[in-house]
């Protein structure tokens, strides 16, 4: 059951990201993700990087609710969700997408050929109104698509 939780809340990270993404970076806290939209490349943090402190937070919240509350010992699957999620956004968009470890790491796996190409369109604006592809791990179909079909 526990694995269960665990890949469960996984999963619905994706959804959670989606929403964070779209109504929140790109809404009221725009002020906080607009340097992730226009890069100064002399600087190695940006002020976007913050969202992860708040979700690692939240992670380490609920490990401490799951290992020293009685009854709540489930939250810790929870927490161990939302970290592995955290790593795996940190691994696509940090070290796949961006670059930031591998700079001249060329993609051919067509799966992240397509998560590139779904970020350089959501990257395209550069203000929080009309955006898309507000995900991370899944992107729509036509990116995949159209990966597979430029190998």
């Amino acid at each position: 059951m526990n694995i269960f939780i665990l890949l469960l809340t996984f999963l619905g990270m994706e959804g959670v990201t989606w929403c964070t993404h779209k109504f929140i970076m790109h809404g009221f806290l725009w002020n906080l993700h607009y340097d992730h939209h226009n890069k100064d490349k002399s600087k190695v943090m940006e002020k976007n990087d913050l969202f992860f402190i708040y979700f690692a937070l939240i992670s380490m919240s609920l490990f401490y609710c799951g290992s020293f509350v009685s009854g709540l010992e489930f939250c810790t699957y929870i927490g161990l969700g939302i970290l592995a999620y955290g790593f795996a956004y940190f691994m696509v968009h940090e070290v796949i997408i961006h670059k930031r470890l591998f700079p001249n790491w060329k993609q051919e796996f067509f799966y992240f050929k397509a998560l590139q190409k779904a970020h350089r369109k959501h990257h395209s604006h550069l203000g929080p109104e009309d955006g898309e592809c507000f995900g991370m791990l899944w992107v729509p179909f036509h990116y995949f698509k159209e990966a597979f079909t430029n190998r």
